[in-house]
């Protein structure tokens, strides 16, 4: 007999996968062009938030899904229902789409109707119940192959993220920066009785997929989780694209033409982006800390802008120099 009461209805697991790119575009869009791209359903309205800084939020799409989840035990573990997803555009210029689900400890001993899991938007119940840690970790160890009947949210995110960068309002696709897509995959399960949440970890796969583990006490919804993981996955990005740009230039390097084409745009578009913690969860801020204690996310970000000032400052008392040598 399936499980009944609170403890059946109540989500205890939460994942999902957050893509993070430039916009391909050439400069920065306006919030109108954002709220145009970002409405993908007709019937719910978009969020936008001029406060710190430009931020668009389109409304939740679901996929119906019906398949196994990924554990790490290989235990069968079956669930129905669907998964939400929704994309996002930080300042017109970096795009993320975000796809994510809750799940229940158990659920019904047999599949119901669809209509019993429409009316819960973004969860998953499961056939029989739910192993959560091996669940939690399958997830976050899953490699999609092809042909696969294990639930993948990864290519639910990048089929948002494709559908919005193909967009006919983005009219001319040169970007000013080549840069990589990142993914952060991420899974929460409870937090134990009377402790605080806790960021388990925190790590890059071989492939680059950031992988993050959290512990979360019942009263945060999984949509606030998610959108920490959008947070941790766009400061990411951001370290990331610069770190991996300031890597090909040479100090001192005689062709300051080559090293302008590389600092402008970091300047023009990325610099004034970094704003973590701005709107995550009061009750999950203090996960940020541990990213800042180690490895540092703020620390190295501010040591590459400063690696960015001096270059450019380099740059101009050379151009200085050479035009008052001049004849």
């Amino acid at each position: 007999m399936g499980a009944t009461g609170e403890t059946a209805r109540r989500p205890y697991l939460a994942c999902g996968e957050v893509r993070t790119c430039l916009l391909p575009c050439r400069d920065a869009v306006s919030a109108a062009v954002c709220e145009r791209l970002l409405r993908l359903r007709a019937d719910e309205r978009i969020s936008t938030s001029k406060r710190p800084n430009l931020y668009v939020v389109s409304p939740e799409v679901l996929t119906g899904v019906d398949c196994r989840l990924p554990t790490a035990n290989r235990a069968k573990a079956r669930v129905v229902g669907t998964v939400a997803a929704r994309a996002s555009l930080t300042e017109g210029r970096v795009l993320q789409a975000s796809a994510y689900f809750s799940a229940h400890a158990a659920g019904p001993d047999r599949r119901r109707p669809w209509g019993y899991y429409l009316v819960r938007p973004g969860v998953l119940v499961p056939v029989g119940r739910l192993p959560a840690t091996a669940a939690a970790h399958g997830f976050l160890a899953y490699d999609q192959t092809p042909g696969g009947d294990e639930l993948d949210v990864g290519s639910v995110a990048e089929g948002l993220l494709g559908r919005i960068s193909r967009s006919r309002l983005l009219v001319d696709y040169d970007v000013p920066l080549t840069s990589r897509t990142t993914s952060l995959r991420w899974a929460a399960l409870p937090a134990a009785a009377g402790a605080g949440v806790s960021l388990e970890r925190f790590t890059v796969t071989e492939g680059g997929v950031r992988l993050v583990e959290l512990r979360v006490s019942d009263d945060v919804e999984p949509t606030a989780v998610a959108r920490l993981a959008e947070d941790f996955a766009v400061h990411d990005w951001l370290l990331t694209t610069v770190v991996d740009k300031l890597d090909g230039i040479r100090i001192g390097s005689a062709d300051g033409a080559a090293a302008l084409k590389v600092l402008g745009p970091l300047v023009d578009h990325l610099l004034h982006l970094w704003m973590p913690r701005a709107r995550v969860d009061r009750r999950l801020v203090a996960l940020w800390d541990v990213l800042e204690d180690d490895p540092g996310f703020s620390r190295q970000w501010h040591t590459q802008v400063q690696r960015v000032r001096d270059q450019l400052a380099l740059r101009a008392a050379s151009a200085q120099r050479e035009s008052l040598m001049a004849p």
